[in-house]
């Protein structure tokens, strides 16, 4: 299968400031000690913890409470300063335990993955696995992320391939690759994620993308309305569905308790559907939209997801400020 000229080229992009030794980043065979010590300690001890970070971020520290509130009040106009300022603590308060469950990760076996998150409407994508037919899984960052990877790891029976941004550091990068390929994850950078996946000929596979982050680092980008506001979104997604003509679902995360989940599969597009240019992006963020709506604190608000803006002439740029976009 062809890919458009454009697409090839940005597929093969190399960046200007990767670290040198970017290439050769791989998992560690094993944690360190002293992580796996930390890792063993109990649900209520490190959710103790938790209350104090929480405390710590938005008390102490407060980096990033202006980033928060304006977000907060741009994507929701209707609500007074008492809402933001209560969601913002509501956020922190899900955010510390997030943080620590992705530390409790390092340890956790299958079983009780499985018992912490559980997936429901699955069946129409396991139904085209069993056939041999991949499909394609979109996430957001609503809840924890991290566990949902790990829970289609080892639930769904069939191997996973899973797109990722590297971190800066080479320590760091190679700690979160090995926790998110722990159970067997295939995790490619995003940069060679497109034609990775494209090249494909091997037994039917997920394909999983955490797609709602802000395509700074992309030349060509799609823009939509999402949470009432001008928005850019990467077009890889829709890239990959078009090409491969492959189902795709949004993997709909909501908190049911403290450390415990459970995962909606929401049909996007059907396999080989004719989509228009950007609908499949358009139906993605309207169903990220609807649960951020539904669940406004268990969204990922200390992250600047509007970078990306449009200006007077309609062209993209990187805005260096704080300020958020206008309302779609």
């Amino acid at each position: 299968m062809r890919l458009p000229a454009q697409l090839y080229r940005i597929s093969r992009f190399r960046g200007r400031h990767r670290p040198a030794d970017f290439e050769e980043r791989r998992p560690f065979t094993r944690f360190p000690a002293w992580l796996r010590i930390l890792s063993s300690l109990p649900f209520p001890a490190w959710y103790g913890f938790a209350r104090f970070l929480a405390w710590l971020l938005e008390r102490v520290i407060q980096r990033r409470n202006d980033v928060i509130d304006m977000q907060l009040a741009a994507c929701f106009p209707d609500r007074d300063t008492a809402w933001v300022k209560a969601t913002r603590h509501a956020f922190y308060r899900n955010f510390a335990d997030v943080s620590v469950e992705i530390i409790k990760a390092v340890t956790m076996t299958p079983d009780q993955v499985d018992r912490r998150v559980t997936f429901e409407g699955h069946e129409s994508a396991r139904a085209c696995l069993e056939q041999g037919k991949s499909v394609i899984v979109l996430t957001s960052h609503n809840c924890n992320w991290e566990w949902t990877l790990l829970k289609l790891s080892t639930a769904m029976g069939c191997p996973v391939q899973a797109a990722y941004k590297p971190l800066k550091g080479n320590y760091g990068d190679r700690m979160m690759l090995t926790l998110r390929s722990r159970f067997g994850a295939q995790m490619i950078r995003h940069k060679r994620f497109l034609m990775r996946v494209l090249r494909h000929r091997g037994p039917a596979r997920i394909v999983a993308m955490v797609a709602d982050q802000d395509p700074t680092t992309s030349a060509l980008r799609y823009f939509t309305h999402f949470m009432g506001l001008d928005t850019a979104f990467f077009i890889g997604p829709e890239a990959i569905a078009r090409s491969a003509q492959l189902p795709v679902f949004y993997l709909a995360m909501r908190r049911v308790a403290r450390g415990h989940y459970r995962v909606t599969f929401v049909p996007l597009a059907t396999a080989g559907e004719a989509l228009a240019s950007g609908q499949l992006i358009d139906r993605f963020a309207a169903a990220v939209e609807s649960l951020t709506r539904e669940h406004p604190a268990d969204w990922l608000w200390n992250y600047r997801r509007w970078k990306v803006q449009r200006d007077a002439e309609g062209h993209a740029r990187i805005v260096k400020s704080g300020l958020i976009g206008p309302r779609a």
